[in-house]
């Protein structure tokens, strides 16, 4: 724990102007960023009797070690600076809303020769018209089902467009008329743009004209005993009111306003934001936070503010924001308001009527939310405390371990060994920290020797970052290899340089791996590391903190190569542990008997979410390549040669097999292959030996297969002899 005396600025030199500040810890991370009017009078607030501070407020001016701040011209500025910083540094004291997710959009992509009706979530795109946002995608897609019978806009995709019209037959939608199908010229572009705008026209509450009109068309039709079209009529008019009713009028004079809502306690707060259009609330979000500081409701709504228009334009921010409290001063907050939506913004609390009775309908909604995440992680900050402490009893440690990293290696019989590192901060998976590490010092199954390896490479990488940063004293200068000697060089330091590679990020590699980063498919999502990749001063480094407890996937074994692998670098200051499966024994360094939590202990269990998220992460990544391994072929091997043109080789002879039967000559022959190419893969081929053969074990039958990567549309693993479930073994 800092003093904050130890790193005061003296009076003199802080400026008295608006800017923005950030604290840094010990280990240059930013944990917090501010912005002042007058930084000097704001600064010397941190910096007065520890026991005047609130609590979360004095807990982080005791673990920062540094403070420093960027003079600018207006607050408005400070503001826009501090919203960039929050979001590029993720400092842990901000207040950060949860459930930051990309809300839907119904959006109609006027931009397109045939406007187009979907579901979109992300940043917004010019020509694109965007109602909402919406809560869930399903309530979108059920209004657009009712619409479509009265404007029967086209839904699908420019791939299923194309193909309609290449074969000049419509899609299912087009059959039932809930698409007017452009795609076979059913109807022109004129007039299927013309039935978009009116799709759009109603969707901003222009409801009237087209409810007349059909009342009207239907009169006539009954009128002149068309009964068939004045039931179909009907039938779009009650669709059409269905959807009405969907989005009720709540205020009048077609109002355009976003209302926001805060329900706080001691130490959370829930944010409701009602999004009304045209007089109709058109969509509802809401997020949740821990208050980690001192902070008022109307700072709430000033950080809720920031992130809902932070990255938003033009009529996106909407003329008027009604909100419980004013941010102070209320003034930046709404030029820069204005600023974003390109003319003048309303920022005020609503006193009368509809829009106050509105308001009320959103703040109980907020209380709901609230009481009802209290539910849901009842006591949830109080037990990921109690199982800190726990571990830190059972453990000895000298204090809660606030960082825990967990390693696992995973093989399948020995082939494609990997590890995974997985880390939790506060009890919290932090998965923009997830590392993967392919064992490359050796060949075969060995999990010992593979865990101080991965050990000694990930904490060589991190005293190679403490010599870059500074950070290395003197006394560290002992520190060796993971051979037990010093560096061939003499200088006592790690080579960085050699473990270039090392802990290679969830998305880094050529698999597909939150708040946070670890299966395929998901791990791209859960593991964003824009930010980590970057190496500038303040920014989230690779392997650049140590953690105070690392625990291994094991027992005795395991844990006395962590603690070999440390030991050999010289670091003593990392707690070492061992989680074995069998009995869920914890295992130290050194000790004949493991340590026995009770089965209820939340340290136990938050140990075991540890232990499992790194399995999980470490087979993942293990089978990923061993599924690439399987889908490699001959023509992998031949070095320059990319995908478009195996696929010319493939289509051209038909098999690899009559592929390596044909003379150089013949494969030149091929569009795009050159006689230097053509006789490196005739050479790739011809080393390459052929595949065994594979045999029916039920009929004793050898049966041709091709070999692997023989067709682009057969990636499937190679046939072997023996049976599937024979060859599997088992992975670990």
């Amino acid at each position: 724990m800092a003093d904050p005396s130890s790193y005061r600025p003296k009076p003199g030199q802080i400026p008295d102007s608006p800017g923005v500040y950030r604290f840094r810890d010990e280990h240059r991370r930013v944990i917090y960023v501010g912005k002042a009017k007058s930084l000097r009078q704001r600064l010397a607030n941190y910096f007065q009797d520890l026991a005047g501070l609130h609590p979360r407020t004095r807990s982080m001016v005791t673990t920062a070690a540094s403070v420093e701040w960027t003079v600018v011209s207006t607050e408005v500025e400070a503001l826009q600076l501090e919203y960039s910083w929050i979001k590029e540094y993720d400092p842990r004291f901000n207040v950060k809303y949860r459930d930051d997710k990309s809300y839907p959009y119904l959006a109609v992509t006027m931009n397109e020769e045939y406007p187009r009706v979907q579901v979109m979530r992300g940043h917004k795109k010019k020509g694109v018209r965007y109602f909402g946002p919406y809560a869930h995608a399903w309530a979108i897609r059920d209004t657009v089902d009712l619409l479509l019978r009265v404007f029967p806009v086209r839904t699908c995709s420019a791939g299923v467009f194309k193909n309609a019209s290449r074969t000049g037959r419509p899609c299912l939608l087009g059959y039932i008329g809930k698409c007017s199908a452009p795609c076979v010229d059913r109807i022109d572009a004129d007039d299927h743009r013309e039935l978009a705008d009116e799709f759009c026209d109603f969707m901003t509450g222009r409801t009237g004209t087209y409810l007349r009109r059909l009342e009207k068309q239907m009169a006539e039709a009954a009128e002149e005993m068309e009964y068939e079209r004045a039931a179909r009529l009907r039938d779009d008019i009650e669709a059409l009111r269905k959807a009405m009713e969907k989005n009720a009028v709540v205020l009048a004079d077609a109002t355009d306003a976003d209302l926001i809502a805060v329900a706080e306690d001691e130490l959370e707060a829930a944010v409701q934001i009602f999004h009304v259009r045209g007089g109709r609330v058109r969509g509802q979000r809401g997020w949740v936070t821990d208050k980690v500081e001192d902070v008022t409701t109307g700072a709430l709504v000033e950080h809720a503010l920031q992130q809902l228009y932070g990255e938003e334009r033009g009529d996106s921010v909407p003329k008027e924001v009604l909100v419980p409290a004013l941010p102070e001063p209320v003034e930046p907050v709404q030029e820069w308001l204005t600023g974003r939506r390109g003319s003048i913004v309303s920022l005020r609390i609503p006193q009368r009527g509809d829009k106050k009775a509105l308001m009320e309908t959103v703040e109980r909604n907020a209380q709901q939310a609230l009481v009802l995440h209290k539910t849901r992680r009842a006591s949830d900050l109080t037990t990921r405390s109690r199982a800190l402490e726990e571990i830190a009893e059972a453990l000895d440690l000298d204090s809660a371990p606030l960082r825990i990293e967990c390693y696992d290696i995973s093989h399948l019989q020995g082939d494609d060994v990997v590890a995974s590192m997985v880390v939790f901060e506060d009890g919290l998976q932090r998965k923009s920290e997830y590392r993967r590490f392919q064992i490359k010092g050796f060949e075969g199954q060995d999990d010992v020797r593979s865990m101080h390896e991965v050990i000694t490479r990930r904490f060589r990488r991190y005293l190679g970052e403490k010599e870059r940063t500074g950070e290395w004293t003197d006394d560290e200068s002992t520190v060796v290899t993971a051979t037990g000697t010093p560096p061939a060089d003499g200088t006592g330091t790690p080579n960085a340089d050699a473990d270039a590679a090392d802990g290679i990020p969830a998305h880094a590699t050529g698999s597909t791996p939150a708040h946070g980063a670890g299966e395929l498919l998901t791990d791209a999502a859960e593991a964003p590391l824009t930010s980590s990749l970057k190496d500038e001063d303040g920014r989230p480094r690779r392997f650049a903190y140590p953690p105070q407890l690392v625990v291994v996937d094991g027992g005795q074994p395991q844990v006395a190569a962590a603690r070999r692998a440390l030991d050999e670098l010289g670091i003593d200051d990392i707690a070492v542990c061992g989680l074995a499966k069998r009995l869920e024994e914890v295992w130290l360094p050194g000790d004949d008997d493991p340590v026995v939590l009770p089965r209820s202990s939340e340290g136990l269990y938050l140990l075991q979410r540890v232990r499992d998220e790194a399995h999980r992460f470490a087979i993942t990544y293990q089978r990923a390549k061993r599924a690439k391994r399987f889908r490699s072929g001959p023509l992998d091997e031949v070095p320059g040669l990319g995908e478009t043109r195996k696929q010319a080789l493939i289509k051209h002879f038909g098999s690899v097999k009559k592929l390596r039967a044909a003379t150089v000559q013949e494969i030149c022959e091929v569009p795009g292959i050159g006689r230097k190419t053509a006789e490196t893969i005739a050479a790739a081929l011809v080393r390459a030996a052929p595949p065994a053969p594979a045999v029916n074990t039920a009929t004793g039958e050898i049966i041709e297969e091709e070999e692997p990567g023989a067709t682009p549309d057969s990636p499937g693993d190679p046939v072997t002899a023996g049976a599937p479930e024979e060859r599997r073994g088992q992975e670990t």
